[in-house]
């Protein structure tokens, strides 16, 4: 049996050390627990302990999604037309197949998972990036829920622990960021001897786990991602809808997305402009351009190479398409532009107010 390392980071020099330095003092190790082999086909249960297989951090599975798969990567060929150019009208993506016709969706299982907090301040990737509506109808307020995230079942490493509490318990407590006067877990550890086994997962869920998923189905649902890889930087985008609300006596339709880089190659290469074509079914047609993302230009290096954000857009009309380019420079000065993949914003009927609860 292997046994799984988990460095202790610490900042320097405004950078994350991901790599073991044994001679520096702002490195430590600490035993996490064995490492377990992975699965090729059935999924994971809930409870199931892993480490994110790009980020590192250890987490936690509360439940499983279906998610359909468009990957340009199989379907493109090299001589691809402009990223820049908006859809022709013979190209144009039917809502049933958001990437176009010649792009054939894949199920694929994808988990919501919770991050140890522990782990979170390291993380190259925003921790609070499930977002969700205010309950009022006219409130355009968004509210966040920290710890939560989509992991791909290709990027779980599962382990076992005998830690008693093998997450830190301020991780469970946080989801969702519930009521003082509810304190509900969604979690509960099972009750174990010295003589168990640690062969299951450590966590088994509560009713309230489920209810909660249910309930805020429409807005935590994953139903489709986009992948496409440009100059060996291959981009993902998973596109969310989260709801309708009033705004000036018009309806206004917003969506989050999140956006993954990884480098794939050994070059060092950073993010240093974002261009963004946005189509509403109203007609209107918004360039968006900027430097890096989230105020942020990261660098994909061999050690660290990838990032992840999210981020929200509005429209008033019920569906529309986003597409763009990322500006992306390596280190020996050559640029080039980073496709992000063509996705639909499609809008659900509204189920309730839309909002989440908790």
């Amino acid at each position: 049996m292997f046994r799984v390392w988990f460095p202790t980071l610490r900042k320097k020099s405004q950078q994350w050390i991901m790599h073991l330095q044994p001679s520096a003092s702002f490195t430590r190790l600490a035993e996490v627990g064995k490492l377990e082999t992975p699965k090729s086909h059935c999924q994971y249960d809930t409870g199931q302990l892993f480490l994110h297989r790009i980020f590192g951090y250890r987490g936690v599975i509360l439940f499983p999604w279906q998610a359909r798969v468009y990957d340009r990567d199989c379907n493109s060929k090299p001589e691809d037309a402009d990223p820049q150019k908006p859809p022709s009208a013979e190209s144009s993506p039917p809502a049933s197949n958001p990437v176009g016709k010649d792009v054939r969706g894949k199920t694929h299982t994808y988990y919501q998972a919770l991050i140890d907090s522990r782990d979170c301040p390291f993380v190259r990737a925003q921790t609070e990036s499930v977002t969700f509506l205010g309950s009022r109808e006219n409130s355009r307020s968004l509210y966040a829920i920290p710890g939560l995230d989509y992991v791909a079942h290709d990027d779980v490493l599962p382990y076992s622990t005998s830690e008693r509490t093998p997450l830190f318990p301020r991780a469970v407590r946080q989801v969702p960021r519930v009521r003082a006067r509810q304190r509900l877990l969604l979690l509960t550890l099972k009750s174990r001897n010295s003589t168990t086994c640690f062969t299951e997962p450590p966590f088994a869920a509560r009713e309230t786990l489920r209810a909660w998923q249910e309930k805020n189905h429409p807005w935590l649902e994953l139903s489709d991602v986009h992948r496409e890889t440009t100059e060996g930087v291959r981009v993902t985008v998973i596109p969310f809808y989260m709801g309708c609300r009033e705004a000036e006596n018009s309806a206004v339709h917003w969506w989050r997305y999140c956006i993954r880089l990884e480098n794939l190659t050994t070059q060092t290469v950073q993010l240093r402009e974002r261009n963004w074509r946005i189509f509403s079914l109203s007609g209107t047609l918004e360039t968006v351009r900027g430097r890096g993302v989230v105020g942020q230009e990261p660098v994909l290096t061999r050690h660290q190479p990838a990032f992840q954000y999210s981020s929200h857009v509005s429209l008033q009309a019920p569906s529309g398409h986003m597409w763009g380019t990322f500006r992306m420079t390596r280190q020996d000065g050559y640029s080039f532009d980073c496709r992000i993949p063509p996705f639909s914003l499609e809008s659900k009927p509204d189920d309730g107010d839309g909002a989440a609860t908790t």
